[in-house]
C-alpha cells in the first residue's frame, strides 16, 4: 500500500514545514496518504500533551478518549516501544510489541482505537537534539497492519524527519531571539521558558535584572522572595501539564524587595513563529522592575499632551512610582505648586486620577 515516489515527494518537502511549523498536521495528512493510511500524530517519547500535531482525522481520539482517560501516562506503545527505539529501532509496528492479536486487542488502548475505527500502528522514530520522537501513523482495520516491506519504506523517512527536526529547532530558535531582541529595543525584559521552565534565551535588559533578587540557578529563573518564587514554580508547574490550546495564566507575579520597590513578572504565550514542537518554547516572562529606572521621553510627552517642561518632569517622576510629595521634594518646589501642576496634567491628558495617568503614560514610553 506504500507508494514509494509519493512518499519521497512528500519528505522532500520537509523544508515548508520547518519555516512553517503550523503545517504539521497537513504533512502528516500527505504522509498518510503515501502509505495507505488514516491518521498520525507526533509524540514525545516522555512527554505526551494535548497540543501535539496531529492529522484532524484522528483528533477525535486524543480529544475525546486518548487525553482524558489518561491512556497518555500508560500508553502500552510507548511503554514497549521506546526502549526498542532507544536501542536503535527506527520502526515499531504492532508485530514488535506482541506476540499475537489477541494479546494486542486485550489491551486497553486498542480497545478505545477501535471505538474510532482505528487499529494497526507504525511509529517511525527520529530525533530532535537528545529527545527522542515518533511519527505515529494509524490504520483502520481495513487498511490492514503494516508488513516488512511497509516498514522498510518507511524507515527511508526517519533520518529526513531527524533532519526537519534538528532545523525547525534551529529556526524556531532564531524567530524567539528575534523576539526578546525585539522587546529590548523598546527597553523590555523578557526571559524565554520552556515547558518545564529552563530558560531558552533572554534579552539585554533581562540581564541587567538578574542579580541578588533574580537569578539563574540551573538554567532556571530562582527569585529570592520565597512567597515570589513559590508562585513562579506554580506557574512552571501549569505550563508542564497544560496544553498549548490553553491560555496562560495572568496574575502577575511580584518580588518583594528590602528598600526597593517590587519587580513584576507578567507570562505571555510564545507567538506562534516560535511555536517549533522540538524547540519547547512555551512562554516569555516579562520583567519590569518598579524601582524608577523606567525610560520615559519628557520631550514626548510634552509634545503628545502639550506639557510644559516643568509638567513633563513631574509627569515622569509620577510615572516611575513616586508620590506627588517625593516628586516635588526632588524637583525643590512648594507641594502646593506641584498639585496644581497635576491639576493641570490631569487637563492636558483627560484623566482624572494619579493610578489612570500612570496607565497613560506607560502606553506612550
Amino acid at each position: 500500500m506504500v507508494d514509494l515516489h509519493r512518499l519521497d515527494d512528500v519528505t522532500a518537502r520537509l523544508g515548508d514545514v520547518v519555516l512553517d511549523p503550523t503545517t504539521w498536521p497537513s504533512f502528516m495528512d500527505e504522509v498518510c496518504g503515501a502509505v495507505g493510511a488514516t491518521g498520525a500524530a507526533m509524540l514525545q517519547s516522555d512527554i505526551r500533551t494535548e497540543d501535539i500535531p496531529r492529522s484532524e482525522s484522528i483528533s477525535d481520539y486524543f480529544t475525546k478518549t486518548y487525553f482524558p482517560h489518561n491512556l497518555h501516562l500508560t500508553d502500552i506503545r510507548a511503554a514497549r516501544g521506546v526502549p526498542l527505539m532507544h536501542a536503535g529501532v527506527d520502526i515499531i509496528t504492532d508485530a514488535d510489541l506482541f506476540e499475537s492479536e489477541a494479546e494486542m486487542l486485550r489491551d486497553p488502548l486498542y480497545a478505545t482505537l477501535g471505538e474510532f475505527g482505528l487499529k494497526w500502528f507504525a511509529a517511525i522514530g527520529f530525533r530532535a537534539g537528545p529527545a527522542l520522537w515518533a511519527l505515529s501513523i494509524q490504520r483502520s482495520p481495513k487498511e490492514g497492519m503494516f508488513d516488512a516491506d511497509e516498514v522498510k519504506a518507511l524507515s527511508r523517512v526517519s533520518a529526513r524527519l531527524t533532519e526537519a527536526a534538528t532545523l525547525s529547532t534551529v529556526v524556531g530558535r532564531s524567530a524567539l531571539s528575534g523576539i526578546t531582541g525585539a522587546l529590548d529595543l523598546i527597553q523590555v525584559a523578557a526571559i524565554a521558558v520552556g515547558r518545564f521552565g529552563a530558560v531558552i534565551g533572554m534579552n539585554g535588559q533581562a540581564e541587567a535584572c538578574l542579580g541578588h533578587d533574580l537569578a539563574i540557578r540551573n538554567n532556571r529563573l530562582t527569585l529570592l522572595d520565597r512567597q515570589a518564587n513559590a508562585d513562579l514554580a506554580r506557574l512552571i508547574d501549569l505550563l508542564a501539564h497544560s496544553s498549548d490550546l490553553h491560555p496562560l495564566p495572568t496574575s502577575p507575579i511580584v518580588v518583594r524587595r528590602i528598600d526597593k520597590r517590587p519587580i513584576v513578572i507578567q507570562m505571555q504565550p510564545v507567538p506562534p513563529a516560535a511555536r517549533s514542537p522540538f524547540l519547547g518554547a512555551r512562554a516569555i516572562l516579562l520583567i519590569r522592575d518598579l524601582e524608577g529606572n523606567a525610560a520615559f521621553d519628557q520631550a514626548l510627552l510634552a509634545a503628545a499632551f502639550e506639557l510644559t517642561p516643568a509638567q513633563a518632569r513631574l509627569a515622569t517622576r509620577l510615572a516611575r512610582g513616586d508620590s506627588v510629595e517625593a516628586a516635588a521634594q526632588e524637583a525643590g518646589i512648594a507641594l502646593a505648586t506641584a498639585r496644581n501642576q497635576l491639576k493641570t496634567i490631569f487637563q492636558k491628558t483627560g484623566t482624572h486620577r494619579q493610578a489612570e495617568l500612570v496607565a497613560l503614560l506607560h502606553r506612550v514610553k
